[in-house]
């Protein structure tokens, strides 16, 4: 797993078709706003078989995030996706909090 900044992720996404991009905290707080792009797939109890449904093709990238530097949501997700052998796993630690406070779009 790797940390990646808010600009590294926005020109990956911008690059980059074969990227997933997985908000990793609950429905609720993804229906709020999200990432453009994005997919919900909630951290907890059957979330490797969710994931694996959700992102099936292991050799592409996947960008996890939640809420924040305080959320641990997504860490535990990278983890999880490094076990279950994806091979580019990161972390957009700063989370969705600063991607709005960039200024940068969000889906409602």
């Amino acid at each position: 797993m790797n940390a990646i900044a808010r600009d590294e992720l926005k020109t990956m996404l911008d690059n980059r078709s074969d990227v997933s991009l997985v908000e990793v905290l609950s429905e609720e707080n993804f229906k709020k706003f999200h990432l453009p792009g994005a997919i919900n797939v909630p951290v907890g109890e059957g979330f490797s078989e969710r994931i694996q449904e959700a992102v099936p093709e292991k050799k592409n990238p996947v960008v996890v995030y939640c809420a924040n530097t305080e959320c641990d949501a997504s860490p535990k997700a990278a983890k999880q996706l490094d076990e279950l052998g994806y091979q580019t796993v990161y972390d957009y630690e700063a989370g969705k909090a600063d991607w709005k406070a960039a200024g940068l779009p969000v889906e409602e």
